[in-house]
C-alpha cells in the first residue's frame, strides 16, 4: 500500500494527544494507515463479535491488558468504551496511547464530542486524492476515466474493476450501515434517495423535492442525508454569509466525496459514457471539490469551504477561507478556455475588493498560466496547488 498523505499529520498529533481518532468512510484505508503507522501497537478490531462482547462485558480488564497503549479499530461499535478511555488517560495522559478508527456516524461523534473533548486529536481520512493516486504503478492520465474510476484504495490496490467494487460497496453499505444506525426498513426508497443524490451532485440541496420524488417524507429524507453526511458518503457545502453576500442564495450545495460513486449511481458504465453525459460538468465540479476537501482534510483542515451564488446566478463554485483572504475557485470540465469562464470570477472579485481575493479557473485542459487576473490550473496539476 502507499503512503497516505495524511501520514505526517498522524505522527504529528500522536506527539501531543493521549488518544489519536482517525474516522473516515469505509474502505477508506484507515486500517491499513494505522497498522502501517502503529505497527508496534497490540490490534483490537471491535468489528468480530467475539471481541466486540468481551471489551462491552468488561472494558476495565480489556484496558489494564493494554495499558501501554493500543490501536482499536471501529470503535463505534463499543462506545461505552470511551467513556473509560477517558478515566484511563486522564491517569495517564501520555501521548500517543491509544489510536481510534470508526466508520463515522452520528453516534460516535456524539461519544468522542462528549467523552475525549480535549483528550484526542480527531483526523478524517478520505479515498485517495490525485496525489496519492499517482504513486501506484501506472496511474491513469486521462481527466474522463479519473473520473469515472473514482478514488477508494481497492480500486487501484487489488484492480477490482469500479463498476464490480460500486456495486458490493453500495450494497454491503445499504444493507449494514443504513439499517444499523436508522433501522431504515425500506431499502428500495432509500436507494431511490442514493441515486437521486448522486443526479443531484454540486446542485443546490432541495431536500422537499428529494422526498417527493422518492415518496417519503420530508424529515425521513433529512435523516437519510444526515446518515450519509455522517459517513463521508456526501457533504453539504455551505453558501458563503458575509456582508458581500446579502443578495445570495442561502441554500447549501450537495457534493458527493467519491465520483466513482456517483457514476456507479448514475448507472455509468464507462468512461466514454461519462464523457458525452449531460452532467459531465457537474461531475467535474464534484471532483475539484472532493479533491480540495481531501487535500485540506490530509493536513487536519476541516472547515472554511463554501459557494456562493447571488440570484441572477452568477456563481463561483467554491470559495475557501484562508486568513485574511478569500481563494474563489471556478471549475469547467472543458479543455478550451472561454472568456465567459471568468464571469463569475470577476463579480465576485469586483465585490469583494481586489486586494482580498485570489482567484483560480480549475479546469480540463494544459493550460497553466494566468488570464484575466485568473490562474489557470490544470485538473492534472491540483495537487501541485496548496488549498490551505
Amino acid at each position: 500500500m502507499i503512503e497516505r498523505s495524511i501520514s505526517d499529520r498522524v505522527r504529528d498529533v500522536a506527539g501531543h494527544y493521549p488518544i489519536v481518532t482517525i474516522t473516515g468512510p469505509r474502505q477508506s484505508g484507515k486500517t491499513t494507515l494505522v497498522r502501517m503507522l502503529f505497527a508496534d501497537r497490540p490490534y483490537v478490531n471491535l468489528e468480530a463479535p467475539d471481541v466486540r462482547e468481551a471489551v462491552r462485558s468488561d472494558p476495565r480488564e480489556f484496558l489494564s491488558r493494554h495499558r501501554g497503549g493500543a490501536v482499536i479499530d471501529e470503535v463505534q461499535r463499543v462506545p461505552e468504551l470511551l467513556s473509560y478511555l477517558q478515566v484511563e488517560v486522564d491517569e495517564r495522559p501520555e501521548p500517543g496511547r491509544f489510536v481510534l478508527t470508526g466508520s463515522v456516524n452520528m453516534a460516535l461523534l456524539g461519544a468522542v464530542s462528549q467523552s475525549l473533548s480535549g483528550r484526542t486529536a480527531l483526523l478524517t481520512l478520505l479515498p485517495l486524492g490525485l496525489e496519492e493516486i499517482r504513486r501506484f504503478d501506472e496511474p491513469c492520465e486521462d481527466l474522463i476515466e479519473t473520473m469515472w474510476r473514482g478514488s477508494y484504495p481497492a480500486v487501484f490496490d487489488r484492480g477490482i474493476p469500479p463498476t464490480e467494487w460500486y456495486a458490493s460497496y453500495v450494497g454491503t453499505y445499504v444493507e449494514r450501515d443504513v439499517r444499523q444506525i436508522l433501522n431504515v426498513g425500506n431499502l428500495t426508497a432509500f436507494q431511490a434517495f442514493l441515486r437521486l443524490c448522486a443526479g443531484r451532485t454540486a446542485q443546490l440541496l432541495n431536500l422537499s423535492s428529494l422526498a417527493a420524488d422518492c415518496g417519503v417524507t420530508h424529515n425521513t429524507a433529512r435523516s437519510w442525508l444526515s446518515v450519509l453526511e455522517a459517513s463521508h458518503i456526501v457533504s453539504r457545502l455551505p453558501p458563503l454569509t458575509t456582508n458581500l453576500t446579502k443578495r445570495q442564495v442561502k441554500t447549501p450545495k450537495l457534493h458527493f466525496l467519491d465520483t466513482g460513486l456517483v457514476c456507479y449511481l448514475l448507472g455509468v458504465t464507462s468512461p466514454d459514457q461519462l464523457a458525452h453525459h449531460p452532467l459531465r460538468g457537474a461531475v467535474f465540479e464534484t471532483w475539484v471539490v472532493s479533491e480540495i476537501m481531501k487535500a485540506r482534510a490530509s493536513k487536519g483542515l476541516q472547515r472554511g469551504l463554501h459557494f456562493t451564488r447571488d440570484r441572477k446566478g452568477n456563481e463561483v463554485d467554491l470559495v475557501i477561507e484562508t486568513g485574511d483572504r478569500l481563494l474563489a475557485v471556478e471549475t469547467k470540465s472543458g479543455q478550451t478556455i472561454a472568456s465567459d469562464f471568468f464571469r463569475g470570477l470577476d463579480l465576485f472579485e469586483k465585490r469583494a475588493g481586489a486586494a482580498s481575493v485570489t482567484k483560480v479557473l480549475v479546469h480540463g485542459g494544459d493550460a497553466a498560466h494566468d488570464r484575466h487576473g485568473t490562474r489557470l490550473v490544470p485538473w492534472n496539476a491540483m495537487h501541485e496547488m496548496s488549498w490551505s
